[in-house]
């Protein structure tokens, strides 16, 4: 028999083998995290009138019943059945009788059992994310060993919590949320209970003052992220002074939606979207929603939940780039793609010879321009497309720090690899870095000019690439910066205008540019080109 049960919001099912009194009580309190059925458990009908485990067959299948009431403890000497504020719906199976009769039973959970069930959940909630989380196991084997947490574990454990905390719940969790987490770590680690306070758990979140372990570290992502934001915001202010372009400036896309989506109906969208198993419909509910989460994108107080709101990012691969398409369409998508191996990647190698040799400039250019046929005892540390793009970061410089000394730290800031060799899973990097406002690549693989996945990693959120190419990838990165709506890195800032604004041509004179862009690289040429085809065309355009 299949028991529909609701306690507070919750609603589940319940199956019971057979109809017994004992076994409806132990499945109903089980089901809810009670592992124990409370003592002095009674069951009474509307008339008060008792009902015992040799008749309870006959009474829940007999259709004039009416309400079924389950007294325990104190509750017994309840005058009054219909107050109890947990009701369990009980559908009786055809196969038990073919009569199609439904009763009601109410529980009337005593706070004893109410503690006893929330305890119960928060405790598997934790349990099942220090598992699943890398580190979590070492926290967990601390404890059994010595029944307590020392400084660096305990931090390592709430830095774990909250991160899963903030991903599933924003930057802001609830009151709520912060409670369960906090109640969960003393109901797994009964030790850790602090036994002067109300809960036992205060000490990790007390509701009423805001403090603890669990807040503390959120506010610390908090600030951080503000922080970061607020810093990225303001050195693109400063670069482009007067100027008006760029992956922060609202624009007027390209996209023209066909059906025009209210509020509440892109909110519906977003809930289906979470749980659809179909990408070609998560696509389409994602175009819907573009403007929705465009406006979102550009709120600052909003813009850091995007990846929480539309997680389907990181699971659906070619999001990025569909975005991307509805902003600027497809002819501005495909420039990169299409011109840097024909016509940039064959200038940015021969200016670069020209740059002042050193060991990274040299192994750069040796690996674009031989990927096939490296010299012996060459270690290159990217594939040949790649390494012409990185190539750039010695060509364009930031301004003020345009030193060698800083072009390794750049080339991290913008691609980080990961060897699947070393043990290392991509869980295990997030959780150890800190969150960035701007993007960059994570390249998984046996080594660096061997990747078999590229990631882009926003905020500690890791976007499977759609292309398993260097130069698909480092496209879809670029492109993040405008989905997203996050400035480019500072120390990066030229390069990626550069690519902006001489390869897609995206608001080409509304950006400050470094001087390298319209000379060397091209786009010298390509404006003389320009303005040659105007002054021919100009004598049959005159109207004197």
């Amino acid at each position: 028999m299949l028991v529909k049960v609701k306690l507070g919001d919750a609603q589940k099912f319940v199956k019971i083998t057979e109809l017994s009194l004992k076994e409806f009580l132990s499945a109903a309190f089980l089901k809810f995290g009670v592992l124990t059925v409370p003592e002095n458990v009674m069951v009474v009908d509307e008339s008060g009138t008792e009902v015992d485990d040799d008749v309870f067959e006959d009474v829940v299948k007999d259709p004039s019943v009416g309400v079924l009431t389950i007294k325990h403890g104190a509750d017994l000497e309840s005058a009054s059945p219909q107050a109890s504020p947990v009701q369990l719906n009980q559908s009786l199976s055809s196969s038990i009788d073919s009569t199609d009769s439904q009763n009601t039973v109410i529980i009337e959970e005593s706070s004893s059992s109410k503690r006893m069930r929330l305890d119960y959940e928060a405790k598997k909630l934790v349990e099942s994310i220090l598992v699943q989380k890398p580190g979590g196991e070492r926290v967990i084997n601390e404890y059994n060993r010595t029944k307590t947490l020392g400084d660096e574990t305990r931090r390592k454990m709430v830095n774990i919590l909250a991160a899963d905390m903030t991903e599933k719940n924003g930057t802001s969790p609830p009151r709520q949320v912060k409670e369960k987490y906090a109640r969960g770590i003393v109901a797994l680690f009964p030790y850790l209970s602090e036994p002067f306070s109300k809960n036992g758990y205060e000490h990790y979140y007390d509701c009423e003052s805001g403090t603890g372990y669990l807040a503390w570290r959120i506010k610390t992502i908090q600030r951080g992220l503000a922080k970061e934001r607020r810093a990225s915001f303001e050195g693109q202010g400063a670069s482009s002074e007067g100027m008006s372009g760029g992956p922060t400036v609202r624009r007027e896309s390209e996209f023209t939606p066909e059906i025009v989506l209210s509020e509440d109906e892109c909110k519906e969208s977003i809930a289906f979207m979470k749980h659809s198993a179909d990408e070609d419909t998560v696509k389409k509910k994602m175009k819907l929603t573009f403007d929705y989460r465009h406006n979102m994108v550009l709120d600052p107080m909003q813009s850091s939940d995007i990846l929480t709101v539309f997680s389907r990012f990181k699971d659906v691969k070619g999001l990025i780039e569909q975005d991307f398409v509805l902003m600027f369409g497809e002819g501005v998508s495909g420039k990169l793609l299409e011109k840097w191996t024909t016509a940039f990647k064959k200038k940015v190698i021969e200016q670069s010879k020209k740059l002042p040799t050193t060991s990274d400039l040299e192994e750069l250019l040796l690996a674009a321009q031989f990927p096939d046929h490296p010299e012996e005892g060459v270690n290159f540390a990217w594939d040949s497309d790649l390494s012409s793009i990185l190539l750039l970061l010695h060509l364009i410089p930031p301004s003020a720090q345009g030193r060698c000394s800083f072009l390794l730290f750049n080339i991290s800031v913008m691609v980080f690899a990961l060897s699947s060799q070393s043990g290392t899973n991509i869980e295990e990097h997030l959780r150890d870095i800190t969150a960035s406002a701007q993007p960059y690549l994570l390249a998984v693989g046996p080594q660096k000019n061997s990747v078999h996945q590229y990631f882009i990693v926003l905020d500690q959120h890791a976007i499977p690439c759609k292309s398993t190419s260097s130069l698909g990838a480092f496209d879809e990165l670029f492109k993040a910066h405008f989905v997203f709506g996050t400035s480019y890195n500072t120390m990066l800032h030229n390069m990626y205008t550069f690519i902006q604004t001489t390869v897609y041509n995206i608001d080409v004179g509304k950006v400050k540019e470094s001087p390298r862009v319209a000379e060397g690289l091209g786009r010298k040429n390509e404006r003389k080109k320009e303005m040659e085809k105007k002054r021919a065309v100009a004598p049959h355009s005159s109207t004197f």
